[in-house]
């Protein structure tokens, strides 16, 4: 079960989105340099669909996104919880900062509209830096992505 450390209403995580997001903790990357080294820790309280019933009912309309924000601990968890969302809250997108190089193999097709890859390197930097390895992508119906890290490096 994923556990969570705490969450916020943030605008800049996915572009066009009012973005709940959702800090997952146990992350298995131990990115060199991580902003949120706490994340690597077993820490937190479980993340059910109740607790995102809770949390989306205190945001309202609000918000338009839900993302998880954590590392590649277990796939089949948040897709899990991403397809509750969605169930909670008709037309809500959903979106996972991921970690992992691609998407698990054997990940379901719909459960995310966006999906961040890539693990952090320091000398790379972030999402607004242009020279990052990080990617956000879109993911479409039909399968396939848009690439939208161009719109963090924008001005």
């Amino acid at each position: 079960m994923l556990k969570y450390t705490d969450y916020d209403v943030v605008f800049q995580e996915i572009p066009d989105e009012v973005t709940l997001a959702v800090n997952i903790a146990g992350c298995p990357n131990r990115c060199p340099g991580c902003h949120s080294p706490q994340l690597q820790q077993e820490i937190g309280e479980p993340l059910t669909p109740a607790v995102l019933a809770e949390l989306l009912e205190r945001y309202g309309d609000a918000v338009t996104c839900l993302c998880l924000m954590g590392g590649d601990g277990d796939p089949a968890e948040v897709a899990r919880l991403a397809a509750a969302a969605r169930t909670l809250r008709r037309g809500l997108r959903t979106a996972w900062y991921s970690g992992c190089a691609e998407l698990p193999p054997h990940f379901p097709a719909g459960t995310l509209d966006y999906v961040k890859l890539g693990p952090y390197v320091a000398a790379l930097g972030g999402l607004r830096s242009p020279t990052t390895n990080q990617r956000l992508y879109r993911l479409e119906s039909d399968g396939s992505r848009t690439d939208l890290t161009g719109r963090f490096t924008r001005r």
